[in-house]
């Protein structure tokens, strides 16, 4: 398995941008509704889009959408390459070769390679701590460009019009263009610093706990549903997991992770979008207290039926078609070792 962690790390990466691009239109919706700040009920899905299309267009649901793309290209490469780089040592340290070698998930579990909980709590651990610091300036940059634009007459961002308000109201925003990824990554470095582009690391590793829950609760379902199928099969039989079974595990194990987790999602969300000293919170308890003095405990679940609609399809999408990518890539490599070592 080890020879495999980079095609796994390729194949997520892959399967999180044909997932985030599906689902892409819910990220701005969700990410939009998590940073304002307000004590009105938030808007419905369908208001929200609706919203955002009469100011901006079609294409305000896809404002920063290539930077995102390269965020989730990258993190979900990070991810997988240190997830399964953790994972084979695991194994190879409880005499697991088999199932180190193993070139398939259900002959991993077959072999006794099936990770305990807390062996899938260290393992997402490490990788999602690496994930984290690694990744964290890529979604600085993305969620500036989801929520700012650049209007005439300023140099400055400023709240697009589906948050600040819509054109045509006294003192309404105008929105002239969006700046392209290099933009705001070098206005964010002159305007506030280096250090700028890892605003929010607090929540983002405080969520690292995101990706543990997702990944222990994927493999505990994945482990017990491949057990189970070999129990029928009197353990003398193969049994395959479909793409089918990778969605709906995918889906039910980030239901579960995001639902956990979400207060922190709006915290870094809101931090990654200010500018300046704004949003920058002593701690991660106090920016908690914060939001819920200003506005209410509901403040901290602004967005959360987007973001759970997004976040469960996205997973849904990934696990499905990572296993896709992998399994195809793995065919095609197949013809090429044996030529190699000749």
């Amino acid at each position: 398995m080890s020879d495999d962690s980079f095609i796994h790390a390729c194949a997520g990466g892959a399967g999180g941008m044909i997932a985030m691009t599906a689902t892409y239109p819910l990220v701005g919706i969700s990410t939009r509704a998590a940073v304002e700040s307000s004590k009105h009920p938030e808007e419905s899905i369908v208001a929200s889009a609706a919203k955002i299309i009469k100011a901006e267009g079609v294409t305000g649901l896809y404002a920063g959408l290539n930077s995102s793309l390269i965020g989730i290209g990258i993190t979900n490469f990070v991810y997988y390459f240190f997830y399964e780089k953790s994972r084979d040592v695991i194994l190879k340290s409880k005499a697991k070769l088999a199932a180190a070698n193993a070139s398939s998930v259900t002959a991993t579990i077959a072999q006794g390679g099936a990770l305990t909980t807390w062996e899938s709590i260290l393992t997402g651990l490490i990788a999602g701590t690496a994930t984290a610091f690694i990744s964290n300036p890529i979604w600085v940059v993305n969620t500036r460009q989801t929520v700012r634009v650049t209007t005439k007459g300023s140099e400055k961002d400023v709240p697009a019009p589906s948050v600040a308000g819509a054109p045509g109201k006294p003192g309404a925003k105008v929105p002239v263009k969006r700046l392209g990824f290099i933009q705001t990554l070098s206005k964010i470095v002159n305007d506030d610093g280096l250090l700028a582009l890892w605003r929010g690391i607090g929540p983002a590793l405080v969520l690292v706990i995101n990706p543990i829950l997702q990944y222990t609760a994927f493999e505990q379902l994945k482990n017990w549903v491949v057990k189970s199928r070999l129990a029928r099969a009197g353990n003398k039989g193969s049994v395959a997991l479909s793409d089918w079974d990778f969605f709906w595990l995918g889906a039910l194990s980030k239901l579960i992770a995001t639902s956990i987790t979400y207060p922190q999602i709006v915290l870094k969300s809101r931090q990654q979008s200010s500018s300046g000293n704004a949003g920058k919170s002593a701690n991660v308890w106090q920016a908690m207290m914060d939001i819920v003095k200003n506005e209410g405990p509901a403040g901290l679940y602004r967005g959360i039926s987007s973001k759970l609609l997004q976040s469960v399809l996205t997973a849904a999408i990934l696990f499905a078609s990572k296993e896709r990518v992998f399994a195809a890539t793995k065919a095609a490599l197949a013809p090429v070792a044996p030529a190699h070592k000749a």
